[in-house]
């Protein structure tokens, strides 16, 4: 099987390519990419490999991007540091989520499980079927989308529903604009964190500083440079850029 890692540091990433080599010998690592920058130029000039080795955090951005981008079909194996990624990997093509450091033992299982779903692309295994089955149950059986966000304003917490929210910028803090124009100090990290909290149904990642809301967006003027401007509905009118890259994206997920 030929396959890729993607994984910002070196080291690790030396030390899965021995790991994935020692567990694994048909396994033939044809290339190491260490952002999301490299891989997606990789794969604008490459096949997809038989299977990904990717890691989610990266340098430059989160991993999930690149299927945005591209439409692989390859199985993915996730190998991150963080365990709060679990749903949105196996909505791509994640057949396996190892923390790292990264256990042989369950690497090889991982592998093994990719080369059965190749050998038998028809047949999903058991225990993906199990968890697709889970992941599309009805939103009020999943309980997986946050339903509020609670707020700090004059010394007291309110509660914003997720539907009044307009979209969510990062400034030099991340704020929430509801659709009626009030603004309001979020108490997450980054916008990535909130974005695993929202349905994508509804809310979309539109660049680095925003997640808008497909319910406030007034329209969408398209430029000739193939990028696209958003704006947000009154009284907002907040203006949210889409690069040219991601516009393809968007315009699927708008047109629905």
């Amino acid at each position: 099987m030929k396959a890729i890692i993607i994984e910002d540091e070196s080291l690790i990433a030396k030390e899965l390519q021995t790991k994935i080599k020692e567990v694994a010998t048909d396994v033939d690592i044809i290339e190491t990419l260490p952002s999301l920058k490299t891989a997606k130029k990789w794969f604008m000039q490459n096949a997809e490999p038989d299977v990904i080795f990717m890691d989610i955090q990266l340098s430059d951005g989160v991993s999930f991007e690149l299927f945005d981008y591209f439409k692989l079909s390859c199985p993915v194996i996730f190998t991150t540091a963080y365990d709060d990624y679990a749903i949105r990997a196996f909505k791509v093509n994640g057949v396996d989520y190892l923390l790292k450091p990264v256990d042989e033992t369950d690497l090889k299982k991982a592998i093994d499980k990719c080369r059965d779903m190749l050998g038998n692309k028809s047949k999903m295994p058991t225990d993906m079927e199990q968890l697709i089955r889970t992941l599309t149950l009805p939103q009020q059986q999943q309980n997986m989308y946050k339903e509020k966000f609670i707020v700090h304003t004059r010394n007291s917490w309110i509660p914003v529903n997720t539907n009044d929210i307009a979209c969510f910028i990062r400034e030099n803090l991340n704020y929430l604009y509801t659709h009626t124009g009030e603004k309001h100090i979020l108490d997450f990290t980054t916008l990535e964190d909130i974005e695993e909290l929202l349905d994508p149904k509804i809310f979309y990642r539109a660049n680095r500083q925003s997640i808008i809301n497909i319910n406030a967006i007034q329209n969408v003027k398209p430029h000739e440079n193939q990028k696209l401007s958003v704006f947000i509905k009154a009284p907002l009118k907040i203006e949210v850029d889409i690069s040219r890259e991601k516009a393809p994206a968007f315009k699927k997920w708008f047109d629905r």
